[in-house]
């Protein structure tokens, strides 16, 4: 009666780092600096991490500006005018738009899965953002000599070799970030946007084989900044139809947060495919209060009545410190929360074996 849980990723990052990357953003240290206090933070989260007793880990995100745009880093041609995302407290995250092509990825995912090897002593799991969040990239007014389906076949060459190079590399798993899902209804309620993310990130996953796609998964949320959502509005009902026509084998859904929990079951019950498995998130990592151990396996326990319990697993809501420059939630907080999931889970497993 094993139900397996993992960690979404990001962690929040120490002050100390906090303050550097500040610090280098201002010129006032140097590179190496800077990357000497990433490889501390990320040692230091691994052995965190560890302590909570997670079968699974991550590298926490430490290193990365943001689970979006890592892949980016130092590519120059983008100007500051890109999609705006609103979040319900007011507050905004913009992308950059794309100024001339051929975009490639800069940097990929296997770079941080293959730091966070040298500390771990348990199986690591790596984010990577997805295809369609970075399609947003793309100007509607097209580019000169550039076209969208050239950028699109760059895009879904770089975003399948970022996910084949951490398999390669000795991933556990490889998680594709896709929280703009019940954004994409919130900006197109006609489905026709998100239709179209699907298909994109599809296009990805079918360049893998059956039994590689059982090794990725899919992560949803309303979004998770500075304690604001972007889409919690948005109901599951309409997004998990389409969501589970992703051709991939483990979905990670934000669920703690929600409000009403048994529709939310019921449409994972009715869309979930017989070779899918669905990580339910038991910890809202945008409310401070820390769950119990209890509460926890009450949610397990009641999910158990509704989904197989051999498709169900844990997990938390959302990252906590998804962008690098949120500080809303404490380490002590985020760790906190994820002993409570890791031990919740367990409780429900005794009583589930019993």
């Amino acid at each position: 009666m094993k139900i397996l849980t993992e960690p979404i990723g990001s962690i929040p990052r120490p002050v100390y780092l906090q303050q550097a990357m500040t610090a280098f953003a201002g010129g006032q240290i140097k590179a190496d600096e800077l990357n000497n206090l990433f490889d501390r933070a990320t040692r230091e989260t691994i052995q965190e991490l560890e302590a909570t007793g997670s079968p699974v880990i991550s590298d926490g995100e430490q290193s990365k500006p943001s689970f979006v745009t890592y892949p980016m880093q130092g590519f120059k041609n983008f100007a500051a005018d890109g999609v705006v995302i609103p979040f319900a407290d007011g507050h905004t995250r913009q992308l950059p738009k794309l100024t001339a092509g051929p975009f490639h990825y800069t940097t990929f995912a296997n770079s941080y899965l293959n730091q966070a090897k040298k500390y771990a002593t348990l199986p690591v799991k790596q984010a990577v953002i997805s295809c369609s969040a970075m399609s947003l990239l793309y100007p509607q007014e097209g580019i000169d000599g550039y076209s969208r389906d050239q950028f699109l076949t760059d895009l879904v060459n770089d975003a399948v070799y970022d996910i084949r190079s951490c398999l390669e590399s000795g991933a556990y798993n490889v998680q594709i970030d896709f929280t703009e899902a019940r954004l994409a209804i919130k900006l197109d309620p006609s489905k026709q946007l998100l239709s179209a993310f699907i298909d994109l990130n599809n296009q990805v996953l079918d360049r893998f084989t059956a039994e590689e796609q059982k090794k990725i998964g899919v992560h949803t949320c309303p979004g998770g900044d500075h304690d604001s959502t972007h889409s919690a509005d948005i109901s599951y009902t309409e997004l998990l139809p389409l969501l589970f026509k992703l051709h991939a084998g483990n979905f990670y859904l934000e669920y703690a947060a929600e409000k009403d929990k048994k529709t939310v079951l019921n449409a994972i019950k009715e869309n979930l495919g017989a070779d899918q498995r669905v990580f339910l998130g038991v910890t809202d990592v945008i409310n401070p209060k820390i769950e119990t151990a209890e509460e926890v396996s009450e949610l397990v326990l009641e999910a158990a009545q509704v989904i197989p319990v051999q498709q169900l697993g844990t997990t938390d809501d959302c990252g906590f410190s998804p962008f690098g420059d949120d500080i809303s939630t404490a380490r002590e907080i985020a760790f906190a929360k994820i002993r409570a999931r890791v031990e919740g889970t367990k409780l429900a497993e005794k009583v589930l074996g019993r």
